[in-house]
């Protein structure tokens, strides 16, 4: 795992995987653990993600920090000069720019810790996930648990009729499933005879 040094050494971390796998709950984890080094913090989120809350970001489990919600990346750059670390919740709703940001961030010398999906519901790479995974020092990928099989789970199965990239929701909209289950699941959808055997 990543060394979590305090020396003026920018850096991009990226946690990643699917829904219901502990990404915010590591992003928080990292956040509280720079804050016992007494490090001066800013935290981000998209505006877009309001579902447990506007002014905090919050994991499954219901552990929260307070964060800024910002509409565009660009927004990130005006935090102050003693910023030693920066937290980004929800990456993937933001466009291209934030890859941008991120590398100015790390290069003044912050760090800079990301957490996001990696795929879509289509099983796709999502927004700036995989150019943030190919620039940052450190990639974690944690994984949910497959709700069909207990395997380990990096698909978000989209339980919703909605053609729509985004669409926000909880386990009423979405399950975490292993590869093979993801994919007799889209077979179904997409061939209703299917009998995934």
């Amino acid at each position: 795992m990543f060394s979590e040094n305090t020396k003026k050494a920018g850096c991009i971390e990226v946690i990643c995987g699917s829904m219901f796998s502990g990404k915010t709950e590591e992003l928080i984890r990292r956040i509280r653990r720079a804050k016992f080094a007494n490090l001066k913090i800013e935290i981000f989120k998209p505006t877009i993600d309001t579902r447990f809350s506007d002014e905090d970001v919050v994991s499954h489990d219901f552990h929260k920090i307070p964060c800024h919600a910002v509409k565009d990346p660009k927004e990130m750059l005006k935090i102050a000069d003693d910023v030693q670390v920066v937290g980004i919740d929800e990456a993937q709703f933001y466009d291209m720019s934030l890859v941008d940001v991120a590398q100015e961030l790390a290069n003044r010398g912050i760090r800079v810790i990301i957490a996001g999906l990696d795929m879509d519901y289509l099983g796709k790479p999502f927004g700036p996930m995989p150019y943030l995974m190919a620039i940052a020092e450190d990639v974690r990928k944690v994984h949910a648990i497959c709700v069909k099989c207990g395997a380990l789970a990096n698909y978000s199965h989209r339980l919703v009729n909605d053609d729509e990239l985004v669409v926000l929701g909880e386990k009423e909209a979405y399950e975490p499933l292993c590869r093979d289950c993801f994919n007799k699941a889209m077979e179904k959808q997409d061939n209703p005879e299917y009998s995934g055997d």
